[in-house]
C-alpha cells in the first residue's frame, strides 16, 4: 500500500497491513527499507511549524495527539529494532511485548520537547537501515514469537509491519495537521 492509498477510516488511514507469507523479493524489500530510512524526514516536515497546542491536538475524537505519535513512534520502531537483533541473535527468541498505551501516558510525553524524540526517531533509523541493508536472504528468514499476537513473524514479515507502522502513524500526523488548519 502506498501513503498515496488512503481510507476514509480514521483510525486506519492508509488500511491494515498486509504481511507476506512468502519470503520478499529483493526489490520490494529494497522498498521497505527506504520506507524506513525516510521516515524521519517525512515526519519533521509533517509536525514542521506546528505550535505546542497543535501538537497536542488529535488526528481524530479519542485518538492519541501528535505530540504522543512523536514520542510514540521511537517507542515503537526501538522496540522493532531490538526485536530484529534478538531474532539475528537467538533462536526464535520471545520477546517482550510493552504496553504503548500506558507508555504514551508516561510523564515524558508530555514533559520531553518533540525534537528529542524526532533526534531520536533519525538516529535509531541510521542504525535500523544500516544493519536491514546488510542482511542476508536467509537472515531476513530468522524469526521472533510474539506472545500478545501468539505468532511467529520472520524478519521480511516484520519489515513490512514496521514500514507499515510508520507510515500509518505518518498519516495520522499529517491528518492532525489538517484539523489544526
Amino acid at each position: 500500500m502506498q501513503d498515496s492509498d488512503v481510507t476514509s477510516d480514521a483510525r486506519y488511514p492508509i488500511g491494515q497491513p498486509e504481511l507476506p507469507s512468502e519470503p520478499l523479493e529483493h526489490g520490494a524489500r529494497t522498498a521497505y527499507i527506504a520506507h524506513l530510512a525516510t521516515l524521519p524526514d517525512l515526519v519533521r516536515a509533517a509536525v514542521a511549524g506546528r505550535s505546542p497546542e497543535q501538537l497536542d491536538q488529535s488526528y481524530r475524537p479519542g485518538g492519541w495527539s501528535a505530540r504522543q505519535l512523536l514520542h510514540h513512534l521511537p517507542d515503537s520502531h526501538l522496540n522493532a529494532y531490538l526485536r530484529f537483533k534478538l531474532a539475528l541473535t537467538e533462536d526464535n527468541p520471545t520477546i517482550k511485548p510493552y504496553d504503548e498505551a500506558a507508555w504514551a501516558e508516561l510523564p515524558d510525553t508530555a514533559a520531553t520537547p518533540v525534537a528529542v524524540s524526532l533526534a531520536l526517531l533519525e538516529s535509531l533509523h541510521i542504525r535500523w537501515v544500516r544493519l536491514l541493508r546488510n542482511l542476508t536472504d536467509e537472515q531476513w528468514q530468522r524469526t521472533y514469537f510474539h506472545p500478545d499476537s501468539n505468532r511467529t513473524f520472520t524478519l521480511d514479515q516484520a519489515l513490512v509491519l514496521y514500514s507499515w507502522h510508520g507510515r500509518h502513524h505518518l498519516a495520522h500526523l499529517r491528518r492532525a495537521a489538517m484539523v489544526t488548519e
